[in-house]
């Protein structure tokens, strides 16, 4: 098994983190945060955003059941690469839409999903391609947080229906389908 890791950012890290957490060939996924100039930030900090950080998930998945490129095109389904520095109500940098790749070859990659999303959307792709930065792991109360939470307000209305979207267009992706 070949394991490879990647972080992206779009919006809360609660949607992607509860996205992957059911992707077929995923072994786990962390919220961070990365892309910033403050060492350690907190989650406080992050969210006023002056760190410059914005909220990412690190997905650790096995090269021989998913692709680099799979993982995109569900990240390029399950939030809005057209809207900059936002997706929904949440407002600010630190929601932004960005791939921090790993490798010459995820940068490849990225490069050529975003233009084929180019064709997709209606409106300008506005995803930040950057190399991988210092990454810091995001408090132990934001980790598997819709599987704890899948009640609260937030999860119910915003997380769910993109979990929800996933499992519709990816049913044979899902660990579910395994």
């Amino acid at each position: 098994m070949a394991t490879e890791m990647a972080t992206l950012g779009g919006g809360c890290f609660w949607c992607l983190e509860a996205v992957y957490q059911e992707m077929k060939g995923v072994q786990s996924v962390e919220s961070g945060y990365t892309g910033g100039s403050v060492e350690n930030p907190a989650y406080e900090q992050v969210c006023e955003g002056t760190t410059g950080h914005a909220e990412v998930v690190r997905i650790f998945f096995d090269t021989e059941a998913v692709s680099y490129r799979d993982i995109l095109e569900v990240f390029f389904t399950i939030h809005d690469p057209t809207t900059l520095n936002q997706q929904g109500n949440d407002i600010g940098t630190q929601y932004r839409s960005v791939i921090y790749y790993h490798s010459p070859e995820q940068q490849a990659t990225a490069k050529q999903v975003i233009a084929e999303m180019a064709n997709v959307w209606g409106a300008p792709i506005v995803t930040e391609l950057s190399p991988a930065t210092t990454y810091y792991k995001a408090e132990p109360y934001h980790q598997n947080y819709f599987r704890q939470h899948p009640d609260q307000g937030y999860c119910a209305f915003v997380v769910a229906p993109k979990v929800a979207k996933f499992r519709q267009i990816f049913a044979n992706r899902t660990k579910a389908a395994s």
